[in-house]
Order: structure tokens, then C-alpha cells, then sequence
């Protein structure tokens, strides 16, 4: 059984501090360029990075004992110790500063700013807020909010109550195939070992989802670039979250529609319904 959420104990965590720094090299350039559909090249020293390169960057690292049956660290550390057993990146914003660059010491510091309980259709949720500011030798490169949901393990996929309504119509779009290679490669660029998006045993007899989990932040990635490929230049402002898991093993599609000077921007799915929405400015 799930342990009672101590909401003002987990507060307790609000204003913690971590910092981590990294190099961004013209090999895991070249690796997140392929993993995002990109010409690959040969970057060189001042060449500019995908632009959330720096999800890749200063990842923790924990001995193999201290990691959990979903692959997570435990509880605790920098994180507060929600007792819930499911984790997952809800979304978030991030402001583009200035661009990585290969051969760029980027510098991480990363503050708890808020921790809140819901209700959701599967039960109690926790949210976690983390800001992260990314720098470089020129300055403030990266401002961002993380927005981390815990909830429990039931109901992985209920039933819908009604049939879904007609997909969005989409100015551009552009498709892929979500494979296993695809997940792997990011997880390895991440550093994540969260078990949903490579074991497919685990994800759907632990948690019980039909298939591996398509990350987050590679949706997200996928429509930063798709933002900037369309504009010429990265937004200044991206937010984004995510409305509905994306599964490995079909089409899924990266859309976006012109409003007000910027971007409506959303992954879909086969069915081409959207599951994560974002909004890009300049």
C-alpha cells in the first residue's frame, strides 16, 4: 500500500538547491541530432547544439543499489521522497536565451520552488516544481520550470467515457515511426533509466500500459525544433504539457498551426489525437 503523502513534510523540500555542470561535445551533438530526426554532420567547436541539448547534460548518476524496481534513484535526495510510485515529466516552460554550443562548460543550478497535491481521474497526485537556470562563460543561456507529477500505480489506462473528438486540423506537420531504437537512443542520451520506456515486460505487467512510453522531453524536443525549423530561429519562450501517454509502435505525428505571431505546437498520436500540447513565442 502507498504511504500517506505528508504534504508540509515534502514543503519541506521547497528552496533546495542542486548544480551540476557538463561539456556539450560534437558527439552527443551528433547523437541527439540523429535521435531528433536531424542531418547528423560533424559538428565543430562553436557549432550550434539542438536546442534542448541541455536535457542531456549533468544527468544524475547513482550507483546501480540505489536505484528502484522502475529504474528511478530512490526516494529522496534532491527530489522529496513522494511516496507515490509513479513519476512523470507533466511539462513545463522553458525560455531560450542563448544557444549551446559545442565545446560550451554548461552549468546547471536546479531549486525546488513548489510542491502541491491534486486530484486526478486515478487518484491523489504531487506535483513537483523544479527551476533550472543553464549557463555558459557568456551567461544565462537557459531559464526553465519543470513540472514532475507522482501518482499511484492503479488505473494505468481507463476506459474513456465518451469516444474522442475529431483531431486537430494542422497547418504543418511532419510524421515519424516511434520505435524501440528511438526510445533507447534518448534514454541513453538522458541517462534515464526508467524502466517504462525500454522494458516492455515491465511496462505492461508492473505498470500496466499497452506498450513502452514515449519520454516527454522528446516530444517536447521534437517541437522545440519543429518551432524553429519553421521560424528560422528558436522561440523565446516555449510551454508545454502533456495530455495523454505516446506509445512505441506506429506513426506519431509533430503539428503545428500559425496563431497570433507565434506557434500552436502538438505530438499526436496514430489516431493523430494530441498528446502533448505546446505554445512557442518569439
Amino acid at each position: 500500500m502507498t504511504e500517506p503523502l505528508d504534504l508540509d513534510h515534502l514543503k519541506q523540500w521547497i528552496g533546495r538547491s542542486a548544480e551540476a555542470a557538463d561539456i556539450v561535445t560534437a558527439q552527443l551533438t551528433k547523437g541527439l541530432r540523429a535521435t531528433l530526426f536531424q542531418d547528423i554532420g560533424e559538428p565543430v567547436t562553436g557549432d550550434i547544439a539542438p536546442y534542448t541539448v541541455h536535457w542531456c547534460l549533468g544527468q544524475p548518476v547513482f550507483p546501480h543499489d540505489q536505484l528502484g524496481p522502475d529504474g528511478h534513484p530512490t526516494r529522496g535526495g534532491f527530489l522529496p521522497p513522494v511516496p507515490l510510485p509513479r513519476r512523470m515529466w507533466a511539462g513545463g516552460e522553458v525560455q531560450f536565451i542563448d544557444p549551446l554550443r559545442v565545446g560550451d562548460l554548461a552549468t546547471r543550478v536546479s531549486t525546488i520552488t513548489d510542491v502541491s497535491l491534486k486530484s486526478g481521474s486515478t487518484g491523489q497526485l504531487c506535483f513537483v516544481a523544479v527551476e533550472h537556470i543553464v549557463s555558459t562563460p557568456r551567461g544565462v543561456a537557459i531559464r526553465e520550470r519543470q513540472d514532475i507529477v507522482y501518482r499511484d500505480m492503479g488505473g494505468a489506462q481507463p476506459a474513456p467515457a465518451k469516444a474522442p473528438p475529431p483531431p486537430p486540423a494542422a497547418q504543418h506537420s511532419e510524421s515519424h515511426v516511434s520505435d524501440p531504437v528511438l526510445l533507447f537512443r534518448y534514454s541513453a542520451l538522458t541517462f534515464n533509466g526508467h524502466r517504462i520506456h525500454y522494458d516492455r515486460d515491465y511496462v505492461t505487467k508492473v505498470e500496466g500500459y499497452p506498450g513502452l512510453v514515449f519520454h516527454g522531453p522528446l516530444q517536447a524536443a521534437l517541437l522545440v525544433e519543429f518551432a524553429a525549423k519553421l521560424k528560422g530561429k528558436p522561440p523565446a519562450k516555449f510551454a508545454y504539457r502533456g495530455v495523454q501517454p505516446l506509445f512505441e509502435g506506429g506513426e506519431f505525428s509533430v503539428n503545428a498551426n500559425d496563431k497570433d505571431g507565434g506557434l500552436e505546437l502538438w505530438t499526436a498520436n496514430a489516431e493523430r489525437q494530441p498528446t502533448m500540447k505546446g505554445t512557442a513565442t518569439w
